[in-house]
């Protein structure tokens, strides 16, 4: 099939995106039977396809990295949207890395007898389709393609208009590998076109056709998605971290930690934005935290005790407690100890991900305890908030709802369950 969206006019939008969502839900039909051998087989064939066709992606790219340049896109978007070749090597990685996991589908969780004799068993199984909308990263394309295909799941990808023609490129490897394994290719579809109306339909569910949305980008696309979406939506709102560094932290690990939590990659969602300081540690770790971001190129907001010990810090106001910035800038707070922490992070947290840098037990244990954000993490940085570094291969974003997915969402999370119940002739008195 190939409905090309792209050459209908905006009243018309609605028919071929249903045609899409019924493509969808037959593939659907199909890879739920399908068995894990053949799904390894087009996996691999996709990240060969990549590889192959990496000149042809990296052209693409180039094309949305143009035009970006020419709309005036902050650095931190055009980071998200540039493709090279080691990150193609990391999709290509990325997409065998989840070949290689087991096959979630059939798999029984949990199993046990009742004094009647039922056998009861619940098992894994796909959740159908499910419609990915994001924006700037087109590496999304692959990850997401990939994982829900490797659940049993067809999906219908929306990617942004910024990153149009990188998405594009991609998705053509990824119809490959379908092809090449014998599953249908519309397994894996991505909407060709910038029509905002497009999601809209999505959102609505394609007649019933989509079980499940998955939003990846900005406050805006996300907001949108959970106000309007008639199907469940995994999704956070945004990625407002926080690192906080206890009296008891190790001040070179407490340094190191902070730096790359915030600076590895400052435009992703697991980028730490507030950084709170025991004050009983502000003569010992202040100034070589702090002189270890200046140095790394991050611009330091503080509060009043910030800004009195270490004077390179710009005053920090109410509203960058709250901004999730994206950006070498981050606001940096004292506080009484782990106590004050944990009051900091609960008012002012997206509940994605909160790191303590601590030797003391007691600290962690009620850091661990008090807080309820998706991913807490001691002596580590926030940028390990992401699916592959969970050894989950990939992941198809991070949802901070408490509702069956938390936490980076990969395989297991992209399935849901039923009851097989085997019996020798009961029947219910």
């Amino acid at each position: 099939m190939n409905t090309q969206v792209s050459a209908v006019a905006k009243d018309d939008i609605r028919t071929p995106m249903k045609a899409m969502g019924k493509a969808a839900r037959d593939a659907a039909n199909v890879l739920a039977t399908v068995s894990g051998e053949r799904k390894h087989a087009a996996l691999i064939a996709m990240a060969d396809s990549l590889w192959r066709n990496r000149t042809a992606i990296l052209n693409a790219n180039g094309i949305d990295m143009a035009t970006a340049g020419e709309n005036g896109i902050s650095g931190a978007f055009l980071d998200r949207l540039e493709l090279n070749e080691e990150r193609i090597r990391g999709m290509c990685e990325g997409v065998r890395a989840i070949a290689e996991l087991p096959d979630p589908v059939g798999t029984v969780i949990a199993e046990w007898d009742r004094p009647n004799g039922l056998h009861i068993e619940r098992v894994r199984t796909p959740l159908g389709v499910i419609g990915v909308i994001f924006e700037s990263r087109p590496n999304v394309t692959a990850d997401a393609g990939a994982l829900c295909m490797k659940a049993g799941n067809a999906v219908i990808l929306r990617g942004g208009s910024d990153s149009f023609h990188s998405s594009r490129a991609i998705h053509q490897c990824l119809e490959e590998g379908l092809k090449a394994a014998g599953l249908p290719a519309e397994a894996i579809q991505i909407v060709p076109t910038t029509d905002r109306s497009a999601v809209g339909e999505m959102l609505k569910g394609l007649e019933g056709t989509v079980d499940v949305i998955v939003p990846r980008g900005g406050r805006g696309l996300v907001e949108r998605v959970q106000s309007e979406a008639r199907v469940p939506v995994f999704a956070h709102l945004e990625g407002l971290c926080h690192v906080y560094v206890d009296k008891s932290a190790k001040v070179e690990m407490a340094a190191e930690i902070a730096v790359n939590a915030k600076m590895r990659r400052t435009g992703i969602c697991g980028a730490a934005e507030t950084l709170l300081v025991d004050e009983a540690a502000l003569d010992s770790h202040l100034a070589p935290v702090l002189d270890a971001l200046h140095d790394a190129g991050c611009e330091v907001r503080g509060d009043e005790k910030v800004c009195r010990a270490w004077p390179q810090a710009v005053p920090a106001i109410g509203e960058d407690w709250a901004t999730e910035y994206l950006a070498p800038v981050i606001s940096v707070r004292m506080v009484g100890g782990v106590g004050e922490a944990i009051e900091h992070i609960n008012r002012w947290s997206s509940h994605h991900t909160e790191a303590i840098i601590a030797e003391d037990a007691g600290a962690v244990a009620r850091f661990f305890n008090e807080i309820d954000s998706a991913i807490l993490l001691h002596n580590a940085s926030t940028q390990f908030a992401d699916g592959g570094e969970f050894g989950m291969g990939a992941e198809i974003g991070i949802a901070t709802g408490k509702m069956h997915a938390r936490g980076p969402v990969g395989l297991e999370q992209l399935t849901s369950f039923k009851y097989q119940v085997r019996g020798s002739g009961q029947c219910r008195p």
